[in-house]
C-alpha cells in the first residue's frame, strides 16, 4: 500500500506515477449482472481503460486473476461462493501486481479498513460509483488510495476530555 495520503472523492486529478503502456486491463467482479453492466459502461467511457473479463463470484474472480493477471480488479464485497475480502486475499497471492478497488452497497468503516489492510487501492460505495468509479480507478493506477466520502471516518468522539 502506498504511503501517500488517500485521494478523496473531490480530488479528481489523475496525477501520480502512471507508466502503463496501452489500456489499463480491468476485471470487473459483481454477482448482480445489471450492476456489473453499469460498471463496465462507466469504464468504457475512458479510452485508457479496457474491461478484459467479467466474473460473478469470488471463486471465478480468483481464477480469472490467476489466468489473466489484470492491472486492476473492481471487486464487490458481497459475493457468492467466496466473499470479496477473501477473494482479495487470494488474488494478492495469485496475481500480486493486480490492484484491487472494492465496491460495496454498505458504507462500512470496518469492511473498508479490512479491505485497505488486505492491500486494496480503494473502497467506494455503489451509491457513489457514478461519481467516484473513474477517479478511483485513476487513483489506483497511480498507486494512490481512494475512499468514497460516504465512508470517510467520522471525527473520533471517544477521545478523552481535557
Amino acid at each position: 500500500m502506498s504511503s501517500a495520503p488517500p485521494i478523496l472523492a473531490v480530488d479528481l486529478r489523475f496525477g501520480g506515477r502512471h507508466q502503463q503502456l496501452g489500456p489499463v486491463r480491468i476485471l470487473v467482479v459483481d454477482d448482480f449482472e445489471a450492476w456489473r453492466r453499469s460498471i463496465v459502461s462507466i469504464i468504457a467511457d475512458d479510452p485508457e481503460l479496457q474491461v478484459i473479463h467479467e466474473a460473478s463470484d469470488g471463486v471465478e474472480a480468483v481464477q480469472m486473476c490467476q489466468e489473466l493477471q489484470p492491472d486492476l480488479v473492481v471487486l464487490d464485497v458481497g459475493l457468492p461462493k467466496l466473499s470479496g475480502l477473501e477473494a482479495a486475499r487470494q488474488i494478492r497471492i495469485v496475481s500480486p501486481d493486480s490492484k484491487i478497488l472494492f465496491l460495496s452497497v454498505i458504507p462500512s468503516q470496518y469492511v473498508m479498513r479490512e479491505a485497505l489492510r488486505i492491500g486494496a487501492a480503494g473502497y467506494i460505495t455503489k451509491e457513489d460509483a457514478l461519481r467516484d468509479l473513474l477517479p478511483a480507478v485513476r487513483a489506483a493506477v497511480a498507486d494512490r488510495e481512494f475512499l468514497s466520502f460516504t465512508i470517510l471516518p467520522e471525527p473520533q468522539s471517544d477521545l478523552p476530555e481535557e
